[in-house]
């Protein structure tokens, strides 16, 4: 663990294995804290607060460009790192870095642009002074399945803002966290403004942290089922929150799309990280009379994926985090097939561990199945059929889900008319990419609260104060 600046065991010298889910091998061993150690981690980050928030904004921001350029220059190594511990094509990794770095340059601009207003009240008796300053000491709990751009994401606002963080990696990839942490002291972060505690019981940690005053900020990214649990935790201490929570997006095709881009759009959405993302296409919702065409166009490029080990180069798609999550998978797709859902690609397993999946594609899938309702997180295509834009708008909006949304169209006012009507967050057309550092990141409904990245993303962790300043002159201050 980092706690105020010093690499330390975990009281309970106890340790978390780290496995690497292509061969299930264990690669590595670190510290596994308990409740016992949030005390500790608590201390740095409240402790380093006040010097950090005082910092001057150009000083931060050269910090994280610091970062920023030593990420690039040790790029390879990063990428290596992740697909060991996560799993995913080093093409793959090596696009993760770049995207993580990205954040890193963005707030290191943004951190000398946090500004205030000044007015003259309408009634002309005082002036309104507002202003921005840092929250405080901040809990960032990331996931496993971009274990370094999703601790970028939060630590580089954070910093900018000038707030002190917490971070709590997942238990399946530490060693991301672990090594940027290093690449951040190297560059000279001072002891305590990032503080890295690993463990495998996030339950009663995360609780000793959240039951703290000192914590002012929760950032999460991960299921919706956890994110209502931490919403309960926080709710006591009245913390400001940040949750980027699961999805369930659609990817509407209409008739008069460009089907060929279609389906390079569907395997981009679909298949990277090996679908084990939030903003991975889960319900493709395509109108009949297209829909043969686009089922053959991506049936084509499913078979064509090659399942293996992420450090081999001829590897595209890697295996899934676990064995676990491969059979969560095959569950779904095996009651989807139960309920009548038409199998045009078919799973299998691959490869030398059991985490690995090849890539399926169900047609005509019922509602009554659970996969309509529920987050894949896996290369499991399913397609939905309708015949009126009515109705293939109503199919996308049929989830408590609301994170990101596809449409493909050549009609602009058809593309605006979805974009408006589609409830969700974020919307991606004719492209099956949305995620940019420069954008605001986050969804609606059940899928969240706040937004990452872009200009509102340090908003997130300042807080504004207003101050009445009396104009009349008779109270002035001499």
């Amino acid at each position: 663990m980092l706690v105020g600046g010093e690499w330390r065991e975990a009281r309970a010298e106890a340790s978390l294995p780290v496995h690497n889910p292509a061969t299930g091998e264990v690669i590595a061993a670190v510290a596994d804290a308990d409740a016992d150690d949030a005390a500790d981690v608590l201390e740095a980050a409240a402790a380093a607060f006040p010097r950090w928030s005082a910092t001057p904004p150009r000083r931060r921001a050269a910090l994280l460009h610091d970062v920023f350029l030593a990420l690039h220059e040790r790029a390879e190594e990063f990428a290596q790192l992740i697909t060991l511990e996560m799993g995913k094509p080093l093409a793959e990794s090596r696009a993760e870095v770049g995207y993580a770095a990205d954040f890193l340059r963005w707030y290191s601009e943004e951190a000398v642009r946090i500004s205030g207003s000044y007015r003259t009240a309408p009634d002309g008796s005082a002036r309104h002074l507002t202003l921005r300053q840092p929250v405080g000491p901040c809990l960032l709990v990331t996931p496993w399945n971009f274990p370094l751009a999703m601790i970028t994401r939060k630590v580089a606002p954070a910093l900018a803002a000038g707030c002190t963080v917490i971070l709590k990696p997942a238990e399946e990839t530490p060693l991301s966290a672990l090594h940027f942490a290093h690449v951040m002291a190297e560059a000279g972060l001072p002891a305590g403004v990032v503080n890295v505690v690993n463990t495998s019981r996030p339950g009663p940690l995360v609780e000793a942290i959240l039951r703290d005053r000192r914590i002012r900020k929760l950032s999460f990214t991960g299921s919706t089922e956890v994110g209502r649990r931490l919403l309960e935790l926080a709710a006591p201490g009245v913390l400001r929150t940040s949750m980027e929570l699961g999805g369930n997006a659609p990817f509407i095709v209409f008739r008069d799309a460009d089907i060929d881009a279609a389906v390079e759009g569907a395997v981009a959405a679909k298949l990277r990280n090996g679908g084990q993302s939030c903003v991975a296409a889960n319900r493709f919702i395509v109108d009949d009379a297209v829909a043969p065409r686009f089922i053959e166009g991506l049936a084509e490029r499913l078979r064509a994926q090659i399942v293996g080990p992420g450090a081999d180069p001829r590897s595209t798609l890697g295996p899934l985090i676990n064995g676990g999550q491969r059979d969560r998978a095959v569950g779904l797709v095996d009651d989807a097939v139960s309920h009548g859902a038409d199998p045009v690609v078919h799973y299998g397993t691959a490869g030398p561990g059991d985490a690995f999946l090849k890539p399926v594609l169900l047609d005509r899938v019922p509602p009554a199945a659970q996969i309509a309702r529920q987050e894949i997180f896996g290369p499991v295509a399913t397609v939905y059929r309708f015949s009126t834009e009515q109705e293939g708008l109503a199919l996308a909006n049929a989830t408590e889900s609301g994170l990101v949304g596809y449409v493909y169209t050549q009609d602009l006012n058809r593309a605006l008319r979805a974009i408006e009507a589609m409830e969700c967050g974020m919307v991606g057309v004719n492209r099956g990419y949305v995620s940019d550092a420069s954008a605001p990141f986050g969804g609606t409904k059940q899928s969240g609260l706040g937004r990452e990245g872009g200009e509102i993303g340090i908003q997130e962790y300042l807080e504004t104060k207003y101050a009445s300043i009396d104009a009349t002159g008779t109270r002035g201050f001499g």
